[in-house]
């Protein structure tokens, strides 16, 4: 039987840059034409001609999928590439005035000429949570298999593999391989199986197509998008499994790569004669055909006859002797856990898994944005510690400044803290006393609360990062944890402001979890948290519960859980209370300001573009 030599390419694409992003393909194609053996297809991921989350900018993106193969050929030839070669990967495509989320298969005669082979279109497209697909593009419809000189495949984007049936149909068209292209954002940070070490959904996406290639005995190649986009950071982590859903290349985390693998078409016969599970199907599908029509129609299955001989369903059956039929002894009794609606994801962080993540979050943010430099404001405290060791891990302990703001009436301990941590991780340093400015406004304010006050000086603080910012071309990394952030408990365009932070998706207690594997002195880890503003006092003292219970608390409700829910499980009435109303009460200080809307061209609702676009 004939092999089929697969390389995927891990590729961090150039948001919106079409252009770039094909003459880079080209580079990848060249590149792998040398490899000895050179593959046969080399397959990206979803989207990678333009990057994934473009919203409005989708029908800037978009192209044909014939100019695609012509700019992929020209590319190709332009890089030196030579013999035929054929790519497998995803574009937002133009069809007949139509945009669609589409991938390509596409052979390069290695002369510069393409051809199309395939084209396959999303079917299932995401529009919840953090996806927003059926807003900006239309579906698809349909699956099917296609013939290239190296055997029989398909294609499935994305969502398309999590619904069983996509995979069947492609199996039973005939394919040999199944090419899953994905823009999947990496989630997930508790820890895992024993040598997983990968994020939640990686660990799912694996399961997932190991599954499909099982259960047809087909070859199932995945292949996901690298780097980050507007924070949500794509893991790579490309898989190809077997026709027995053996696993037979892992690609690694966070980084671009070029995996190859070979794929023995005859495993596909051996497999299946151990489980002919798709030869059952095939006998199985007029009649299940039939089924699939009734449901779709809506049509109750006509309810089961009752005769005389139906003994077990009128109740008329005479109980087994004792000892027969498993009959006699009662069973023993296990019982389970809440069968209810699942609990929420555990608090628990693997940390090691988060510090790589993060690392790969900044640096990428980092060079999309253009900065090679950071500015942290760091007050002694855990959470800038964290960010700063992180910048620190991500951009090189000489691009990151670390900055000291204090006010006079701020702890020396908390200087010395900061000094500690700065001097650990070997930063540059700067310390700008913030008093006389503060004093200065407070001087035409002389009755203004400790309130009032400590808004001040955390406004001022970033009027001043922002100026050295400017000052030094260094990205201000922000440092406000999400219990924070969600318990409002910041200062509203202080705090907040700074626009790439790392650790604003982990709570509390995981940031001190995180601190500990970095290594950041202890001194700063135990004390106990504090903005500094006022004399005395603190995070806790201020909110009336601890972070701990805050956490636990705040992780359940924003799992869809209700307050009465918590309480009818044990959970403090008041301190649920107390949590829900901060929550609910401070919605605004995560937004952008209110603008009215008087157009069709409103900003951030109708004129939509990415952060990074």
């Amino acid at each position: 039987m004939p092999q089929i030599r697969l390389a995927i390419a891990q590729f961090r694409p150039k948001k919106g840059a079409v252009a770039a992003n094909t003459r880079r393909i080209g580079e990848i194609l060249a590149q792998a034409s040398r490899l000895d053996p050179r593959p046969d297809v080399v397959q990206f991921a979803e989207t990678v001609l333009s990057g994934y989350f473009v919203e409005g900018g989708v029908r800037e993106m978009a192209t044909t999928a014939e100019t695609t193969a012509a700019g992929i050929a020209a590319a190709y030839a332009d890089a030196d590439g030579s013999g035929a070669i054929a790519a497998v990967l995803g574009f937002y495509e133009e069809d007949a005035g139509t945009l669609r989320n589409a991938a390509a298969c596409i052979a390069l005669d290695g002369a510069g000429g393409a051809r199309v082979l395939h084209v396959h279109r999303k079917n299932f497209l995401p529009t919840y949570g953090l996806f927003d697909e059926e807003r900006f593009i239309e579906r698809g419809y349909g699956i099917s298999a296609f013939d290239a000189p190296w055997g029989r495949a398909a294609i499935l984007i994305c969502e398309d593999a999590w619904h069983s049936l996509a995979g069947t149909i492609a199996a039973l068209d005939g394919a040999e391989v199944i090419f899953v292209v994905a823009a999947a954002p990496a989630r997930g940070t508790h820890p895992h199986p024993p040598g997983s070490e990968v994020p939640a959904s990686v660990t799912r996406w694996e399961r997932l197509a190991g599954e499909i290639a099982a259960e047809h005995g087909v070859y199932v190649s995945l292949a996901n998008l690298v780097g980050s986009e507007g924070g949500k950071v794509f893991p790579g982590a490309c898989r190809v499994f077997g026709p027995r859903g053996d696993l037979r290349v892992r690609g690694p985390l966070w980084e671009e790569a070029l995996v190859t693998a070979d794929l023995d078409l005859g495993d596909i016969t051996r497999a299946r004669a151990d489980s002919p599970l798709l030869s059952d199907l095939r006998t199985a599908l007029p009649a299940l055909r039939a089924e699939l029509e009734r449901v779709s129609a809506g049509t109750l299955q006509p309810p089961v006859s009752r005769s005389a001989s139906d003994e077990a369903v009128t109740g008329t059956a005479r109980p087994a002797p004792r000892g027969a039929g498993g009959a006699g002894a009662p069973l023993t009794v296990v019982r389970g856990g809440n069968t209810g609606r699942g609990e929420p994801p555990p608090l628990d962080i693997d940390p090691a898994l988060v510090e790589r993540w993060l690392v790969a979050f900044l640096a990428d943010e980092f060079a999309r944005r253009g900065f090679t430099d950071a500015i942290v404001g760091v007050s002694g405290g855990v959470d800038s510690a964290v960010s700063l060791a992180l910048a620190a891990r991500a951009l090189g302990p000489a691009h990151v400044l670390g900055v000291r703001l204090p006010y006079r009436t701020s702890d020396p301990s908390s200087l010395a803290d900061a000094k500690l941590v700065m001097d650990q991780l070997g930063v540059r340093q700067r310390t700008l006393d913030i008093s006389a400015a503060v004093d200065g406004y407070l001087a035409e304010e002389p009755d203004a609360s400790d309130l009032r006050r400590g808004n001040v000086m955390a406004r001022l603080r970033m009027i001043a990062l922002f100026d050295l910012s400017a000052r030094h071309a260094a990205l201000p990394v922000g440092t406000g944890n999400k219990s924070e952030r969600l318990l409002g408990y910041f200062t509203w365009h202080a705090d907040d402001s700074p626009p790439v932070n790392p650790i604003g998706d982990l709570f509390k207690t995981q940031v001190w979890a995180l601190a500990r594997h970095l290594g950041i002195p202890e001194s700063i880890v135990s004390k106990p948290a504090t903005a500094d503003l006022v004399t005395g006092q603190t995070d806790e003292g201020d909110l009336g519960i601890t972070y701990a219970r805050a956490d636990g608390i705040l992780n359940w409700l924003l799992s869809g859980w209700t307050a009465a829910e918590l309480i009818a499980r044990g959970f403090n009435a008041r301190e649920v209370e107390q949590v829900r109303s901060r929550l609910d009460g401070t919605h605004w200080k995560r937004r952008l300001p209110t603008v009215a809307m008087l157009s069709n061209s409103a900003i951030g609702e109708s004129y939509l573009r990415p952060v990074d676009y």
